[in-house]
This record gives structure tokens, C-alpha cells and sequence, in this order.
């Protein structure tokens, strides 16, 4: 069921919007569709078949400040880093560097746990790669991500502070200077559901959360060491998909003052990654934020080279 039900939901949402009469939201057909921009480059991080990411440069020399770009979909192999594609190419056009992957998701065969968790890890790392051969500034990366990928993302920044001899970790884990979570899932227990985009979380940790408590403080960002970066958590006041629960409760977990939330209260779910979209301002002001940390660990370590293969 899925983003059927979603997608139902959403109608319901909208028809309760117009007779109040706001704005009606974005439904899952209209992000799908959404522009598809080219990358300026297709390059593959890994030996599967979805172990490959898009590389978008801005005009001008470099070094450029990266983003990583991580599309949502409830985990599932249903949907791709396309309909994150306008929002890649919109940053690009404001002078970042973006890397929007993708990665094995539940259905997929390998997907799941813990390819999943993989697969987005072996993609950050790979561009201490891509550092070497286009004009990146890892000093000034932050990883973004939509719903799905917002938990990703958050699982990225605080992937670091995983035990050293965590598989998950691996020896020299990309140190991203901030991360933004646009409708992200932060609590994998809480979001578990029947029905729904919650029906994927199983899939994605291999069983029910109470069947592996254990693997909770690997993927899910509330209940992993804080990560000591910046996050801007942005959430729509209107998100039929995500409640806003989800952030809030993530945020006042984190007493280290780090984590900013950041509500538009016009914007439902996919409202977040359409540049057309009024909220557009605040995306980009919360990249920004993510990005103004002064100082900091070097990002890439001085372990073996990625490797990397551009088409």
C-alpha cells in the first residue's frame, strides 16, 4: 500500500484545504513530475547497479561548496533521485556543488538492512573521490535530504560517532559541517506503522523495531549519539505524510543547541523540494546554516581512496 495510501491522503488534506480555502498541496503524482534536469555528470561510488550518483557543477572555476542531495520514497525501490532533480539543479544554480544519489532501497534485492545504510554511506565517502578530480570544497559540504532521505540524512551526520569498529561507520566516515532535513523521519520507532510510508521501516531494518532494538541506535537519528553539527530540520505546517512530531521531538532530544527547526506553514510534504515553491527562500537560507560552522575535523581521513567512475 504504500504511497497509494499517501497519495489518498493527501486528496483528503486537499479537499479539506479548499473548503478552507487555502492553498491545495502538492500531491505525489505532481513532485514525480516535476522537472528532470540532466546532471553534468553520471558517476558510479560502488559495484551495484544503483551505486551511482549525479554530479551538478556551477558555472565558474571552484572549488565549489558541495551538497548532497538524498531523494526520499519511503526507502522504497518505487522511487528514484529524479523527482529531487529540479531541487539539485536549482542549488547549482546558486553556486553549489551537488551529489544526488542513489542508492538500494526495500525491494530492491540487497536493499534494505543493511544495504541500504550502505550504500548512502559508501556514496558520501566517495567524494574525498570526486574531490580529486572536480572542484569540490569539502571543507563546505552538507547533505540534504527529502522525507526518507531526511532521515538519511541525519543518519549521515551522526554516522561519525558509531562505534570504530561498526561495519555502518566504516574507518574514515565523511565529517559533513551541517545536514538539512526537509519533512525528515527522525525516529524510526515512533514513524513504524500498518499502513502507509511507516509500513517500509520494517523493510529498511530488516524486521519490526521491537524485534531489533539493537540496530535503533545504527539508523535512527533520535536514538544515535548527536552528531555535533549543525541540522536544520525545515517541516511543512501542513504535511499530511510526516507529522511535525517527528521534528520536534528530535529537537528537544538534542540539547546541545545544534538543531534548528524551521516551520512553513503553508508547505505540506513535497512543497520542501519544489523550487518554485514560495517556501524556496527558506531552503536555501537553511542550506546556508548548514553550512556556517567556522571551524571543524578535516572532512576526509587519511584512509584508502574511493573509487569512482564517471560515464
Amino acid at each position: 500500500m504504500h504511497w497509494s495510501l499517501v497519495f489518498m491522503l493527501v486528496l483528503g488534506v486537499v479537499a479539506l484545504c479548499a473548503a478552507a480555502d487555502l492553498p491545495p498541496l502538492m500531491t505525489v503524482e505532481e513532485a514525480l513530475g516535476l522537472p528532470r534536469a540532466e546532471p553534468d555528470h553520471r558517476i558510479d561510488y560502488g559495484p551495484e547497479d544503483l551505486n551511482f550518483g549525479e554530479l551538478r557543477l556551477p558555472d565558474g572555476p571552484g572549488p565549489f561548496p558541495v551538497v548532497m542531495v538524498i531523494h526520499g520514497g519511503c526507502w522504497l525501490a518505487e522511487y528514484d533521485l529524479g523527482y529531487m532533480s529540479s531541487l539539485a539543479d536549482r542549488l547549482a544554480g546558486e553556486g553549489f556543488a551537488t551529489w544526488s544519489i542513489e542508492y538500494r532501497r526495500v525491494g530492491d534485492a540487497g536493499g534494505g538492512w543493511p544495504g541500504t545504510f550502505v550504500d548512502v554511506a559508501a556514496a558520501a565517502d566517495a567524494l574525498c573521490g570526486l574531490a580529486e578530480d572536480y572542484p569540490l570544497d569539502l571543507e563546505r559540504a552538507a547533505v540534504v535530504g527529502h522525507s526518507a532521505g531526511g532521515h538519511l540524512a541525519l543518519w549521515l551526520a551522526a554516522r561519525p560517532g558509531l562505534d570504530p569498529d561498526n561495519p555502518l561507520r566504516g574507518a574514515e566516515p565523511l565529517r559533513f559541517r551541517g545536514a538539512v532535513a526537509l519533512a525528515g523521519i527522525t525516529d524510526l520507532a515512533a514513524f513504524s506503522s500498518s499502513s502507509g510510508c511507516g509500513s517500509a521501516v520494517p523493510g529498511l531494518l530488516g524486521g519490526e523495531p521491537a524485534e531489533h532494538p539493537e540496530r535503533l541506535p545504527q539508523t535512527s537519528p533520535i536514538a544515535m549519539p548527536a552528531s555535533g553539527i549543525r541540522e536544520v530540520l525545515v517541516v511543512g505546517g501542513r504535511d499530511p505524510i510526516v507529522p511535525i512530531s517527528q521534528a520536534e521531538l528530535y529537537a528537544a532530544a538534542r540539547s546541545d543547541g545544534a538543531v534548528q527547526l524551521v516551520e512553513i506553514p503553508s508547505a505540506g510534504h513535497f512543497e520542501l523540494i519544489d523550487p518554485g515553491y514560495g517556501s524556496w527562500t527558506e531552503i536555501l537560507r537553511a542550506v546556508q546554516s548548514a553550512l556556517d560552522i567556522s571551524d571543524g575535523p578535516r572532512p576526509c581521513g587519511g584512509g584508502p581512496e574511493s573509487s569512482v567512475h564517471s560515464d
